[in-house]
């Protein structure tokens, strides 16, 4: 006999033993039911009577004539079937009478009595279904309207009832259990998948019935059974049945387990899982009503009652009938009392299988664990707690238990919890790096090799792979922290492990050139510096296979330089190189060696430039503080590193040995060279950034590319300006001599600015200053008094200097005054002689001898026209033209027409003075113009009026 704890799961209801079948039932309770809210109780006066939820009376109606034996409430339709005993028809026709209420549907108003309608009404026996007593009773609800109806009977058969009753399209059929004559004390239908089955007991055996074949086919499942009132299916449609020394359980294939429960089973019952039984005590003969947890075994409740009659479940609460029409409610007690009864018990094991059972919600589960975690903790029993802790994941926060067992030193417990807390998938950064820091502090290498090396797939890690590797590192266990960044595909990680903490550099190269070209080209922008700083020619390698990476071979389809555009730039990875400008120099070189149009070569050709032309050999900042490279330029360019000069176009470094002085003059001529070869004569702009040339080259002092520059730039000025500050006297003379022939495209004022130069000079420079006078004399590019007034200021010159220069100057001014002496008189008497015919035609009168008309040729005869500039024509040779002379008409308008064009040329101010500008003489420009009388003011008079005096000037503008 099992010996099961005693709890008070339950409590009475409905004010516990003062609770009644209400006095409106006043004959013997034959029968009950309950569902759809309501119980159903049938006396053997054959009234049902109805009653609510509070057990109150609700309506009762006549069912039967006699007696009503059974009932059912129907789940699935507000059905009511009843069996009980009506008038007799005939002595050889039964009265037993199975009935079918409608409870929805009441008689009409007016009525004497309120009854539902009676639906259907059948004679159980018939002439093939022989009248015997009914034992037991069951209705099974299929697709509706169809109802399949079970009566077992004392002579051990069963009439089963199929259909429509309504209707009376029924089916009947038998099935024998017993042949000994023994009652079918119990019955119950299992669903079994498509199958249909059912459980037929007597008191001496147990039979399975399967109802799907044609006749059904019985199985016998025990040789022992019992009485009426002990058989009950359970919520797994098992049949249950008591027996004096146990109860039993039964499968479709035979007896399942069994509870050794002594005493006589009155009832048997089941309510959501627990086990329902009233037991008589034969010893004090009384009942005992138990509720029992079979899962949990224990007893849920435990009641002495009277003698019970029937035992309902409904509304959630379990209602025993007794004899004495007095009624008892049990309701279950909510978990949470429940659990607080047993936690004052400190039945933690109970409680967490109590809601496990009855399938609480995860979080109150776990406040269950916890609590007996707890419990166990204050008893020092550190593993069980944890084990109870573990439970709880997912649902208690991990810093409760991990405070505890830190606090505790309970490492190896604390181990197990962040292991299981990794494992799933819960932990943070910080539970992975405390669960490290105890393998570490363990030196549990085999627990972490399992920890970090036992997931399945990339990135699948059940931990945060950044803190990971960070712990691993920091206790020097480098192989597994390598082992997770590269699984986790983290380069950066992997690398920095390889060169920061092991100084493998030959490793780290050869893993960057393992990956893909995106991805080594981030790798080395991180790790570069270092990189360069050990391994300088194999990571140049390295970013040229970035850089160029098949870059000599165009792809199909794709331009060569479009394709070079989707590769890394080296401008990208100039930041590596900043302590080592020699290797980003070798770098550069190459580069360019192999890729002559790339989209950066601008840039590039900056920085090798910067590179070439510094003295001392520096990352190139200057080309770089447009790239985000911050640098103090000012002091860069301030600071005194080496004291430079230009002597004679030589570069002078102090303090260095002729090594840095070789290095240096050798990156010059290759700065030079870059120069000239990255300004082919068929671009207008060189490949480099012309001003940052100038600029680097007045820095460094580099006199040639600067001489380059400015002759490429034609900045003439500042080209002779390099001679002049140098004092070179005759590479300015020579420099004059090929830029300032103004017949070859050179700037002729080159003379004028040298002139200039050596009158401000302060020492004695008579020689250069007769050779440059030839050439001002020659292109006559100053006048003389200017060349007085520049040279006058140097001290050191005298006049004999210039006196040559003087003299034929003045001699050729001679020579001028007279050609324009002779000019004016010839003007003169031309201007007299035309005088003099204007007068003549005004004064005296004009005789025409032509005789011949000077169109035609034809003897000339009237009407006649005469013109002064004495032509005669014919009037019909004019036509209608008789207002000048055809003949001097082409000459007069083509002389008009330049009039016209001189008029229009004097509003045009830009031509003027551009004229002006570029003349060698701007004042006989100006000269012209007024002779051409553009500039004069024209008389307000008419057209033909000729003025003789002299007209007054004005500019016009």
């Amino acid at each position: 006999m099992y010996q099961l704890r005693k709890f008070e799961f339950f409590e009475e209801k409905l004010g516990g033993g003062k609770c009644k079948i209400p006095d409106d039932i006043t004959s013997k309770i034959e029968c009950c039911s309950s569902g759809r809210g309501k119980l159903v109780i049938g006396c053997d006066d054959g009234t049902v009577s109805l009653l609510d939820r509070g057990l109150n009376f609700n309506f009762g109606f006549q069912a039967h004539s006699s007696s009503v034996l059974f009932l059912q409430q129907l789940k699935q339709r507000n059905f009511l079937v009843s069996i009980g005993e009506d008038e007799q028809i005939s002595p050889q026709q039964s009265g037993m009478c199975l009935k079918v209420f409608d409870l929805d549907k009441m008689q009409p108003e007016g009525s004497s009595t309120t009854s539902p309608e009676c639906i259907g009404i059948l004679r159980i026996f018939t002439i093939q279904f022989p009248q015997a007593k009914i034992t037991s009773f069951l209705v099974l609800e299929e697709a509706p309207p169809i109802l399949l109806i079970a009566i077992g009977l004392d002579n051990g058969c069963i009439y089963c009832i199929k259909g429509d009753i309504a209707r009376e399209r029924i089916t009947r059929f038998k099935l024998q259990v017993d042949s000994g004559n023994s009652p079918v004390t119990g019955l119950g239908f299992r669903l079994d998948g498509q199958a249909l089955l059912l459980f037929a007991v007597t008191p001496d055996s147990v039979s399975l019935f399967s109802m799907q074949n044609q006749p059904p086919r019985r199985q016998i499942l025990d040789q022992i059974g019992c009485n009426v009132n002990s058989v009950a299916m359970s919520d797994r449609s098992e049949l249950i049945i008591g027996r004096p020394e146990a109860v039993y359980f039964y499968e479709v294939d035979g007896r399942g387990p069994c509870w050794a429960f002594e005493g006589e089973k009155k009832f048997l019952g089941w309510f959501r899982g627990y086990l329902l039984c009233v037991i008589a005590d034969q010893r004090n003969g009384k009942n005992t009503f138990n509720i029992y947890d079979l899962k949990n075994r224990l007893i849920a409740h435990s009641l002495v009652v009277k003698e019970v009659s029937h035992m309902l479940c409904e509304w959630g609460n379990i209602i025993l009938i007794m004899t004495d029409k007095s009624a008892l409610c049990i309701g279950e007690k909510d978990m949470e009392s429940k659990l607080d009864m047993l936690f004052k018990k400190n039945l933690y094991t109970v409680a967490i299988n109590l809601v496990q059972t009855q399938q609480a919600d995860a979080a109150a589960t776990a406040e269950v664990l916890r609590k007996y975690g707890d419990h166990l903790y204050s008893k020092q029993d550190y593993d069980e707690a944890m084990a109870q802790y573990i439970n709880t994941i997912g649902h208690l926060e991990p810093s409760y238990v991990i405070q505890k067992f830190l606090d505790a030193q309970r490492i190896y417990n604390l181990t197990n919890y962040l292991e299981n807390l990794h494992e799933k998938g819960l932990a943070s950064k910080d539970h992975t790096t405390l669960l490290l820091n105890c393998y570490t502090k363990l030196k549990d290498v085999e627990k972490l090799n399992v920890f970090i090396k036992s997931e399945d797939g990339v990135g699948e890690h059940k931990f945060d792979v950044e803190t990971a590797i960070r712990v691993c590192r920091a206790a020097n266990y480098h192989e597994h922290a390598m082992y997770v960044a590269k699984k986790a595909g983290r380069h950066e990680w992997y690398l920095k492990i390889f060169l920061e903490d092991l100084g493998r550099y030959d490793e780290a190269l050869q893993y960057i050139s393992s990956l893909e070209p995106s991805q080594a080209g981030v790798t080395v922008k991180e790790y570069g510096k270092i990189l360069i700083e050990h391994k300088p020619a194999e990571t140049i390698d390295i970013l040229m296979r970035l850089c160029t990476e098949d870059a000599d071979l165009p792809r199909s389809g794709t331009s060569n330089g479009s394709y070079l555009s989707m590769l890394p730039s080296p401008v990208d990875f100039l930041n590596i190189f900043i302590h080592h400008p020699q290797s980003l120099m070798d770098f550069l070189e190459k580069y360019v060696d192999k890729v002559k149009d790339s989209p950066a070569q601008v840039e590039i050709h900056n920085t090798l430039l910067e590179l070439y032309l510094s003295i001392d050999l520096d990352f190139p900042s200057i080309s770089q503080a447009n790239n985000g490279i911050d640098f103090n330029l000012k002091e860069r360019a301030a600071a005194p590193t080496m004291s430079r000069a230009l002597s004679n176009g030589k570069l002078i470094i102090d303090g260095k040995n002729s090594n840095i002085e070789k290095d240096t003059l050798e990156r010059r001529e290759k700065g030079l060279l870059l120069l000239k070869s990255a300004w082919p004569s068929d671009l207008e702009h060189p490949l480099y950034d012309v001003d940052l040339a100038i600029i680097l080259c007045e820095m460094n002092a580099f006199k040639e590319g600067l001489l380059y520059l400015y002759e490429k730039m034609k900045l003439y000025k500042e080209f002779i300006a390099c001679y002049m500050q140098a004092h070179d006297h005759e590479g300015l003379i020579a420099c004059c001599k090929r830029l300032g022939d103004s017949g070859k495209g050179g700037d002729a004022t080159l003379w004028a600015d040298l002139l200039k130069y050596f009158g401000e000079l302060g020492e004695d420079c008579s020689k250069e200053v007769k050779e440059v006078l030839t050439y001002i004399e020659r292109d006559d590019i100053l006048p003389p008094i200017i060349v007085l007034q520049t040279l006058s200021r140097n001290p050191c010159l005298t006049l004999s200097v210039i006196k040559d220069y003087i003299a034929r100057k003045l001699e050729q001014e001679s020579k001028l005054i007279e050609e324009d002496r002779r000019a004016i008189e010839k003007y003169q008497e031309d201007t007299l002689t035309m005088r003099k015919e204007i007068q003549d035609l005004r004064t005296n009168a004009r005789i025409f001898q032509l005789s011949k008309c000077t169109a035609c040729t034809f003897t000339l005869d009237l009407p006649a026209v005469h013109f002064m500039c004495m032509h005669s024509f014919h009037q019909r040779c004019l036509g209608d033209n008789e207002k000048e002379c055809p003949a001097c008409a082409p000459e007069y308008r083509s002389v008009m027409e330049m009039k016209r064009s001189l008029e229009q040329n004097s509003k045009d101010q830009d031509r003027f003075f551009q004229q002006v500008k570029s003349s060698k003489d701007g004042f006989s420009v100006i000269a012209e113009y007024f002779g051409k009388g553009v500039i004069s003011k024209t008389s307000n008079g008419s057209a033909g009026t000729i003025r003789s005096g002299s007209t007054s000037s004005g500019s016009g503008f």
